[in-house]
């Protein structure tokens, strides 16, 4: 058993609870939060390791969405539009994912960890980061993809997809999560979208998708036309879509634990679809803003009361996979909200909904909750608490102690 103090203890409950002069115990699990004097008279043998002053104890962060098969990436991908960037990757795979080593995955995980993130949600296409994320100090949702809309590749690639989860399953440990991505509904065919929820239903295993990134997919799926159609000619031979949005979501009824990615062009329908789906919705700011798709509209997700996840999508479509870069961003991008009150709802998203969104009972610095923690020290003192996690957003880069299941790290 062992106990920190710091001069904030930023809970992320669901009361968003903060503790001035605070003070955590913690094996594998945590055992108590409270104030320090609280928790020194109660465990009056335990030592307390004080970090001293401007410090704060929060929730590992959580990178709901992240694809680390292109981390190669830098200067190769076209940005600024979802097309242009969608046929740069086709153009630059082999290259890009050639160059993505396993000891290049295995550098990118440790800035990660560094920088604050303590369990991802990781998208993987051809399991070449598979050996990189099993051994991880890193939570890992393992997240198996399937994708392909030829009806002609149907059973090739539903075998590619279960070689590779099976392949995912036996390394599977505390920590490490096998799982299953949908890549979208332009991309996936009905015959594959059944067949691999089927298998998700049947081993309880968590579920993502993306869906409806980009205005070319918008109008591909509603309306059978825009860049998608001349894409889809090209490489497919398809003058339509497989499949329509909200048919699509309907496939996903019955799954305990799932996500979808972007959804910056889903109708009020749809969002209300995934709600009563039980989804979550992983944001990812940069990646949007790359792209030149637009913005996630989070406050009709306040309306409805439809929770929202913080991802940095890979480094295909971002320049970092700092979580608080990510932040950083995602306060700046949503200019029509308080810039206060939006720093409590992204820090929210990227802790308590990041566990959400991955079904991990993580996210949270409360009784019973998996003691995944990281310390940080701001620049200077905070003398109202109420501007906490903005300035946390605002002036933190890395940690200076990371906990992952009780082990510092």
């Amino acid at each position: 058993m062992k106990a920190l103090k710091a001069s904030w203890v930023l809970t992320c409950d669901e009361n968003s609870t903060i503790i001035k002069d605070g003070a955590i115990v913690y094996d594998k699990k945590i055992i108590d939060v409270a104030t320090y004097e609280f928790i020194k008279e109660k465990y009056p043998s335990l030592e307390i390791q004080d970090l001293g002053e401007n410090s704060v104890l929060m929730p590992g962060l959580i990178n709901s969405h992240i694809h680390l098969e292109f981390s190669s990436n830098t200067t190769t991908l076209k940005y600024g539009n979802f097309l242009t960037w969608l046929n740069s990757v086709i153009t630059s795979r082999e290259k890009l994912v050639e160059k993505a080593t396993k000891s290049l995955i295995k550098e990118k995980l440790d800035f990660i960890k560094r920088s604050g993130t303590t369990t991802i949600g990781a998208i993987s296409s051809y399991s070449f980061d598979l050996d990189s994320c099993f051994e991880s100090d890193l939570n890992v949702v393992y997240f198996n993809e399937v994708i392909g809309s030829k009806p002609d590749m149907i059973d090739t690639l539903f075998s590619d997809f279960k070689s590779r989860l099976e392949l995912s399953k036996k390394r599977k440990r505390e920590g490490f999560y096998p799982s299953v991505a949908i890549h979208s509904p332009y991309s996936v065919h009905p015959f594959l979208v059944r067949e691999s929820l089927k298998l998700a239903r049947e081993e309880n295993l968590k579920v993502s998708a993306h869906f409806l990134e980009s205005p070319q997919e918008f109008e591909w799926l509603h309306k059978d036309e825009g860049g998608f159609l001349e894409f889809f000619k090209n490489f497919l031979g398809q003058e339509k879509a497989v499949t329509k949005p909200m048919q699509f979501l309907e496939q996903f009824s019955k799954i305990d634990t799932l996500s979808f990615s972007h959804c910056v062009e889903a109708s009020n329908n749809d969002l209300e679809k995934i709600k009563e789906l039980g989804a979550v919705i992983n944001h990812c700011a940069t990646s949007n803003r790359v792209l030149n798709n637009s913005k996630l509209d989070i406050e009709k997700l306040i309306d409805i009361n439809l929770p929202f996840s913080i991802g940095t999508d890979g480094l295909s479509s971002n320049n970092s996979l700092s979580m608080f870069d990510e932040l950083r961003n995602a306060l700046m991008i949503h200019t029509s909200h308080d810039i206060v009150k939006l720093a409590k709802l992204l820090v929210k998203a990227a802790t308590k909904n990041g566990a959400l969104a991955l079904g991990l009972n993580k996210g949270e610095l409360k009784k019973g909750f998996d003691a995944d923690i990281i310390a940080i020290f701001l620049p200077d003192e905070v003398e109202d608490e109420e501007y906490l996690e903005m300035n946390i957003i605002l002036h933190i880069k890395n940690t200076d102690k990371t906990i992952i299941g009780g082990i510092d790290v």
